[in-house]
């Protein structure tokens, strides 16, 4: 079956399902791990989203990361490497009714990390913009109930705009790391 795509009013419950996830994924990377961050729409309070948590840690060795693979299978992930984005490792869990999807940079990936980074800042600091993205999937989810590729379809337009935005904006904005 394919994955079923909702997209729901926040919950508050999403920080505390990010907290407890980002302890078991950091006791897993050890001491290669120097940074992890909530990211994505359940990052956003007030933003509706599919409720999945995106997690993001950075690591200081990415090569590293695939000697622990057994580990993430062992409590429940799909292992999928780079997952076609180069020097990323990516990794989800609840397979086609998906919880969380991990997405691991190096720390020297700093265009990667200040991407999503600035994304989830600017949503925050910009409620009109997140509400208008939380109506944008909310719609695109209707219409598009189990087609994956439609759903990021009819949202990529919205979302390369609402990264060149959130890069400009971070640019004025004190740094997340």
């Amino acid at each position: 079956m394919a994955q079923h795509i909702i997209v729901v009013d926040y919950d508050p419950c999403w920080e505390q399902k990010y907290l407890a996830e980002a302890e078991t994924i950091r006791a897993i990377l050890g001491e290669n791990c120097t940074a992890i961050f909530h990211i994505g729409s359940t990052a956003v309070k007030g933003l509706k989203a599919k409720p999945i948590i995106d997690i993001m840690p950075v690591v200081r060795d990415i090569a590293a990361v695939d000697e622990k693979q057994g580990a993430f299978e062992g409590i429940g992930y799909e292992y999928l490497g780079e997952f076609g984005m180069a020097r990323r490792r990516y990794l989800r869990k609840g397979g086609d009714e998906r919880t969380h999807q991990v997405h691991i940079f190096q720390e020297t990936d700093r265009a990667n990390i200040e991407r999503h980074l600035a994304v989830r800042d600017f949503l925050r600091a910009h409620g009109e913009i997140a509400r208008q993205y939380g109506a944008l999937k909310e719609t695109l989810a209707r219409q598009y109930p189990y087609d994956i590729e439609g759903y990021c379809d009819g949202k990529e337009a919205f979302v390369k705009d609402l990264e060149r935005q959130a890069l400009r904006w971070k640019q004025n904005a004190p740094s997340s790391i």
